[in-house]
C-alpha cells in the first residue's frame, strides 16, 4: 500500500474520517469487553457483553477494524480502487469465518442468554436503537483498561497517517 501511494488531499480526509471513526468504535467495544480482545488462541469470555457498541451489534471491534483497514486504503489511494475492495473483502470473509468460531462457543457457554442476544443485535450491520436487557447494568466502560489495550493500535494508526501524509506532502 505504501509503495503505491498515492494520497491526495481529498483520499486523506475521507480515509481518515472513516479510520478514526473506525478506532472510535474499537475503543468503545474494548472499554465494554476489556482485554479479552486481545486474547489470542482459544475464544474465552466470562459473560454476553450486551452494553455500550454490544447493544448495536455483536462486533463492533470487527466492524472497527475493517473501517480502519478501508480507511487507511483510501488514504493511501494505492492502486483505487481495487487495492480497498479486495481488503474489505479479504477482511469480510475472515472476519465471518472467526465470527461463526466464536459464536459457537458463546452458544454452547452462555445458552440461551447468547441465543436471545442473536437474535436480537445483529452479527455486523448495527441496529438503528440499542437493544435494552436488564444486564446492561452492570456492564460499564472502563476507559483506562481500554486506553492500555489500544496504545499499539493507536501507536499503528498515528504511525501510518504520518506515512502517508509524508508521501502525500513529498509528492
Amino acid at each position: 500500500m505504501v509503495l503505491f501511494a498515492k494520497p491526495t488531499w481529498e483520499t486523506m480526509a475521507v480515509g481518515a474520517v472513516i479510520a478514526l471513526c473506525g478506532e472510535a468504535m474499537r475503543f468503545w467495544g474494548v472499554a465494554y469487553a476489556g482485554s479479552l480482545t486481545r486474547v489470542t488462541g482459544s475464544v474465552g469470555a466470562p459473560e454476553v457483553v450486551v452494553a455500550g457498541p454490544y447493544a448495536y451489534t455483536r462486533n463492533p471491534l470487527y466492524i472497527g477494524n475493517i473501517m480502519m483497514y478501508t480507511g487507511v486504503g483510501i488514504m493511501a489511494n494505492a492502486l483505487a480502487p481495487w487495492l480497498v475492495i479486495v481488503t474489505f473483502i479479504y477482511f469480510a470473509v475472515q472476519y465471518s469465518m472467526i465470527v461463526s468460531l466464536e459464536e459457537e462457543f458463546l452458544e454452547k457457554e452462555f445458552d440461551d442468554e447468547y441465543l436471545q442476544f442473536k437474535k436480537v443485535v445483529p452479527r455486523f450491520f448495527p441496529r438503528l436503537a440499542p437493544n435494552r436487557v436488564p444486564a446492561q447494568e452492570h456492564q460499564k466502560p472502563n476507559w483506562a483498561e481500554a486506553f492500555h489495550s489500544e496504545r499499539r493500535t493507536f501507536q499503528a494508526i498515528l504511525i501510518m497517517m504520518v506515512l502517508l501524509v509524508a508521501i502525500w506532502y513529498w509528492r
